[in-house]
């Protein structure tokens, strides 16, 4: 906080406005804004890109500097040295674990990772070529229909078990409409398995074989889930934050965040980059559609390049392309025609002029979806395990509003519709 005031004049006041200015621990003023509308007026800001929604602790995000911490740890360091439960517990409780929090923490993660047998049944109402997002927002809204005593949200207890079975359940669920879709029985989560471990086993495994889980892809499936575990107040966030202002139960306002997520704008950059590849088809067409990605007046756009809010490098891309290349060895994929088109594409971002000036560098989601393609996950899974990673930002953001006091989200708008009109009878019209 600040003794910092800004004045606001105003055509037609005698008196200027005075309005609070607050600085947070890091990043810039903000000016708090609430007095306006005593005085008839509010701010008008489409998609709120220069408005402070809420107060938070949880990530901090610097764009320029290519700048990611959650709860201060820099987001390479956690990617090094960390894995995605302990950085889990890091949002939720907004501490790192010592060991025996740690090792009770993935107790509990591990044993709530079944889902109630009846869930099973409910999967059996989807058409099998139902898109997996489709199906994963019906499920996990679902979810508080099996799970009535873990609702009261005003009980910080209620509120943990609710956070503890978000993240043990979204993986089995996410593999459950993997197999829905493919037509293959659903495999349940193994205790001796790790998290990433047991969704690669949920996902690829079938009851005829033994668990083989490659460590070197769960490896690279533990630091996608880490590297989507939050991202501060992106669309899909501030739509949980905005479903639980209402006191919706937390697995309603998880479904909203999933439903956003959905969203080709949002979460669906990784399964654009692939399609983009698709269309490039072959590395000789490299060219031809660099040419066309350089002309202002072509509307085609090279998909995993930039970030709207990274004016630098990509902090989580520096760390997935370590993983990609990892993984790519491991398989013995660099053969791969579309993954020839992808490292082609990364080479001409990386030393292009006109990339490098733009810093257009190859962002999260291009790597990503490469890594996953390798893997042999379809594309219409990429937004499911990205939800998948995300959830414990959502629950710990959905945690934070309502431990701390909140009120309901109500928007403001700039009315340009009609004035008062008379009605006419309808034979008149």
């Amino acid at each position: 906080m600040t003794d910092k005031k800004a004045h606001l004049t105003v055509d037609g006041l005698n008196e200027s406005i005075e309005l609070p200015v607050y600085s947070g621990s890091v990043g810039p003023d903000v000016i708090d804004v609430r007095a306006l509308t005593g005085k008839g007026f509010f701010t008008y800001d489409p998609g709120f890109v220069s408005t402070a929604s809420c107060e938070s602790k949880i990530t901090y995000i610097d764009g320029d500097k290519g700048v990611l911490l959650h709860r201060g740890y820099p987001i390479e360091v956690l990617a090094e040295k960390s894995d995605y439960l302990e950085t889990c517990y890091l949002l939720l409780h907004g501490e790192l674990p010592n060991q025996k929090q740690y090792d009770e923490f993935v107790d509990v993660i591990t044993h709530h990772t079944m889902v109630h047998e009846s869930i099973s049944r409910f999967f059996q109402g989807f058409h099998h070529n139902s898109h997996p997002m489709a199906i994963m927002c019906g499920v996990v809204g679902a979810l508080s229909a099996f799970y009535h005593d873990s609702l009261d949200i005003n009980n910080p207890q209620h509120r943990l078990i609710s956070a503890h079975r978000l993240i043990a359940k979204m993986p089995t669920l996410a593999a459950m409409c993997y197999k829905h879709h493919i037509g293959q029985p659903f495999m349940y989560p193994k205790n001796d398995l790790s998290y990433s471990e047991n969704f690669l086993h949920m996902m690829f495994g079938t009851p005829c074989e033994d668990p083989k889980v490659n460590p070197v892809l769960a490896k690279a499936m533990d630091r996608i889930f880490l590297l989507h575990a939050d991202h501060e107040q992106n669309a899909s966030t501030s739509t949980v934050r905005l479903a639980g202002s209402s006191g919706a139960n937390p697995f309603a306002c998880i479904a909203a965040g999933i439903a956003t997520l959905w969203g080709p704008a949002h979460g669906g950059a990784n399964e654009a980059v692939l399609d983009m590849l698709e269309e490039i088809g072959d590395v000789k067409n490299i060219d031809k559609f660099i040419a066309k990605a350089k002309d202002k007046n072509d509307p085609f756009r090279l998909m995993g390049f930039g970030h709207r809010v990274y004016k630098n490098f990509d902090p989580r891309a520096k760390v997935m392309k370590q993983t990609c290349d990892e993984v790519l060895a491991e398989l013995g994929l660099e053969d791969d025609p579309l993954l020839k088109i992808a490292k082609r594409l990364e080479q001409i971002a990386l030393e292009d002029d006109y990339f490098v000036q733009k810093k257009l560098y190859p962002n999260v989601d291009f790597y990503s979806g490469i890594i996953m393609k390798a893997i042999g996950i379809p594309t219409e899974m990429f937004t499911v395990i990205f939800a998948t990673g995300r959830t414990v930002g959502w629950i710990a953001h959905w945690h934070e509003m309502i431990s701390e006091g909140f009120k309901i989200g109500r928007p403001r708008q700039l009315y340009t519709g009609y004035t008062t009109r008379d009605f006419t009878a309808r034979d008149k019209r």
